[in-house]
């Protein structure tokens, strides 16, 4: 029997793209994020889904080039939304429905985002995947992860990374010294500075205490092992 009832899942644009290539998209990752998220909705939990931009901008281009800051965030949320529509497509691949819902008004694409129409869609089982970000320039995906997370009531938060097991005290790529954590609060992360969200979206979790989960998505079955309530990454709570 699932953990959780419903939960969003916090997916990296780079984890759509084709490694050491320069396409953003990779079918065969599209692929096993669709299967990933079709074996938690066999399991009877409603999915939501926000995906990051990364694979199609960032925000040392836009200083390389000098677009101004704002204009830049806004470059990335539609960068976001084209993400979204490329996971609602391998979504329906698989057999599974889905709804594009944007803070961006973009109603030839997909839908604008209305909170109780997002929780009907759970309700009936689709996946709904949020793009262009908040709306707002200055605000990062994890931030709105933590937005739509807490405004649909999800019970969890499960941030997929690409091949760390969840959070260590450094950057495990970088020191070989860095310990992993299997349970952390939210305050003792801020404390120790630990990159896993920004502070803006951490300071929302610890203020509703959402269950944040963080683990290595390159084994996809993580994501199922996680909404079963197997102990695999790391759990972040207001009270650990």
């Amino acid at each position: 029997m699932a953990k959780y009832k419903r939960v969003l899942v916090k997916l990296s644009g780079e984890a759509l793209a084709k490694k050491g290539h320069d396409e953003i998209f990779d079918a065969v990752n599209l692929n096993k994020v669709a299967l990933a998220l079709k074996g938690m909705i066999d399991e009877g939990v409603q999915i939501a889904v926000v995906v990051g931009g990364g694979n199609i901008w960032r925000g040392k281009l836009a200083d390389s080039i000098g677009v101004e800051r704002s204009t830049a965030d806004y470059m990335g949320m539609l960068g976001t939304i084209i993400n979204a529509l490329a996971v609602q497509s391998a979504l329906n691949q698989v057999g599974v429905e889905s709804r594009v819902m944007s803070a961006i008004e973009v109603r030839q694409v997909c839908e604008p985002y209305i909170k109780l129409r997002a929780i009907r869609h759970l309700e009936k089982g689709r996946v709904v995947i949020f793009g262009g970000g908040t709306g707002s320039p200055y605000f990062t995906t994890d931030t709105t992860a933590a937005l739509r997370a807490n405004d649909i009531a999800c019970d969890a938060i499960l941030m997929a990374k690409n091949g760390v097991e969840g959070v260590y005290t450094a950057d495990p790529r970088v020191d070989e010294n860095a310990k992993f954590i299997d349970k952390i609060s939210y305050k003792e992360m801020l404390d120790m500075n630990l990159q896993v969200m920004d502070r803006t979206a951490i300071s929302l979790c610890m203020d509703t205490d959402i269950e944040l989960r963080v683990f290595n998505m390159q084994d996809t079955n993580n994501f199922k092992k996680v909404v079963l309530g197997e102990n695999i990454g790391t759990t972040i709570r207001k009270d650990i």
